[in-house]
C-alpha cells in the first residue's frame, strides 16, 4: 500500500479526479445526446467544444508546421534541436481534436461521412480534408521518432528520405485549414460583433495561429525543462520569441486597418461587454507580449520570456472565444454558459494532452540529448551493416 502511495503525487491526483469527470460526461453525451450534456440549443448550437477544443486546439498545434517550414524549407538549421517536441506537440494536438469533434456532432458515428460523400464547395469539407491528411503527415514526421524508440533505425532512413516532401505538404495543408477556420465565420455577417467579424478573418486566423503556434513551443520548452528537469534552449527560444514580436506587430497593424476601413473603430469605445474582452484580447494578449518580447533585456530572461509566451497564448484562447461565443450571443439574443459537462469534457481533454506528451518524452527520444543517442545508435546500426557487407 505504502509503495502504491508513493507514486501518488498532486498533479496524479488531479488527472484522476479529470478523467473520471470527464468519463462520466462522456457516458451522458453517448448515451442521452447532446441535450442532456450540454447547454447548447437550437439559438445557439456551438458553444465550448467547438470554440475552445476545435479552433484554440488547431492554431496552437500551429508550432508543428511553423517550426518545420522555418528549419526545413528557409533552411534556418539551429532551431532543429526543438523541432521534434513541437511535432509531437502538434501531432497529439491534432489527435486530441480529432476525438473533441466527436463529442460536438451529433451524429459522431458518421465522421467518415466526409470521406465518401464529397461536398466540395463547403468549408469544413476542406477543413474536414485537411485535417485528415494533415493528421496523417503528422503521424509520418513524428513515426522516426517512435522508430527510433523502438530501435528499428531502417524505418528510420526510410522516413528521413521522405522528410522534405512530407514537410512541403504539410506547410500547404494547415496553411489551407488554419485560414479555413475563419472562413467558417465568413457567412454570418450579421450574426458576429463588427470588432471580430471581417472578411480579413481567414488572414487573421492564419497569422494569429502562427504566432500563437511559437509560443506554444516557448511554453512546452519550459513546462518540459522542469518536469525532465533538462537544459532549456534560451538562444533558440529567444530568438523564436524575437519572430513572434514581428507577427503580432504586422497582425496589430492589420487589425486597425482593417477596423477604419470597415468604420467600426467606433465599436472599440462603445464600453459593452464586447468592447472590454475585445480591450483584453489585444491589449494583454497581443499588445503587451508584443512590447516585453520586443526589449531584449525581457526576452532574454526566462520568466520574461515564459510569461510573454504565456500571454500570447491566452489572447489567442480568448479571441477564438471571443469569436466563437462572445461575438455571437449578441445575435443570437440566447445566453450561453457551458455545463460543468462540458467543462469536464475539455479538462480531461486536455489533461490526456499533457499525460500522453510526458509519456512520449520519457520514453521516446524526443528531446536533443536523446536525439543525439538516437543518432548514435543509427552510426552504430550502419557500422553493423557494413560490417556485415
Amino acid at each position: 500500500m505504502k509503495k502504491i502511495l508513493s507514486h501518488i503525487t498532486f498533479w496524479r491526483a488531479v488527472l484522476v479526479v479529470l478523467l473520471a469527470l470527464g468519463l462520466y460526461a462522456t457516458y451522458v453525451r453517448f448515451t442521452q445526446g447532446l441535450g442532456a450534456a450540454t447547454n447548447l440549443t437550437d439559438e445557439f448550437p456551438w458553444g465550448l467544444w467547438i470554440g475552445f477544443d476545435i479552433l484554440c486546439g488547431v492554431g496552437l498545434a500551429a508550432g508543428g508546421f511553423t517550426l518545420c517550414a522555418v528549419v526545413y524549407i528557409f533552411n534556418l538549421k539551429a532551431f532543429k534541436p526543438i523541432i521534434r517536441p513541437a511535432v509531437l506537440t502538434a501531432f497529439l494536438g491534432y489527435l486530441l481534436v480529432i476525438i473533441a469533434l466527436l463529442y460536438d456532432l451529433g451524429r459522431p458515428d458518421r465522421i467518415w461521412h466526409a470521406i465518401i460523400m464529397w461536398n466540395p464547395h463547403s468549408v469544413m469539407f476542406e477543413v474536414a480534408w485537411c485535417v485528415m491528411l494533415y493528421t496523417t503527415v503528422l503521424a509520418l514526421e513524428f513515426s522516426p521518432i517512435l522508430f527510433e524508440g523502438l530501435g528499428w533505425m531502417k524505418a528510420v532512413r526510410v522516413m528521413r528520405t521522405i522528410t522534405i516532401p512530407l514537410v512541403i505538404i504539410g506547410v500547404i495543408l494547415s496553411t489551407l485549414h488554419q485560414s479555413s477556420l475563419g472562413s467558417l465565420y465568413l457567412i454570418v455577417p450579421e450574426k458576429l460583433h463588427p470588432l471580430w467579424y471581417s472578411s480579413l478573418l481567414p488572414v487573421f486566423f492564419f497569422i494569429s495561429a502562427i504566432g500563437a503556434g511559437g509560443a506554444m513551443i516557448i511554453f512546452e520548452s519550459f513546462m518540459s525543462s522542469r518536469a525532465f528537469k533538462r537544459q532549456i534552449e534560451m538562444p533558440l527560444l529567444s530568438q523564436l520569441g524575437r519572430g513572434i514580436v514581428v507577427i503580432l506587430m504586422v497582425y496589430t497593424v492589420m487589425k486597425i486597418q482593417d477596423l477604419l476601413h470597415r468604420g467600426a473603430l467606433s465599436a472599440v469605445f462603445s464600453f459593452s461587454l464586447e468592447s472590454a474582452l475585445y480591450g483584453v484580447e489585444m491589449g494583454i494578449g497581443v499588445l503587451l507580449p508584443m512590447i516585453l518580447l520586443a526589449i531584449p533585456k525581457v526576452r532574454l530572461h526566462k520568466t520574461g520570456l515564459f510569461v510573454s509566451a504565456l500571454l500570447v497564448v491566452l489572447g489567442f484562447v480568448l479571441n477564438r472565444m471571443n469569436v466563437s461565443l462572445t461575438g455571437m450571443e449578441g445575435w443570437a439574443k440566447a445566453g450561453y454558459f457551458p455545463s460543468w459537462m462540458e467543462i469536464a469534457v475539455t479538462m480531461m481533454i486536455v489533461a490526456l494532452g499533457f499525460a500522453a506528451f510526458t509519456l512520449a518524452a520519457r520514453y521516446l527520444p524526443v528531446f536533443p540529448k536523446a536525439e543525439e543517442e538516437a543518432k548514435q545508435l543509427e552510426e552504430d546500426y550502419l557500422g553493423e551493416k557494413a560490417y556485415v557487407l
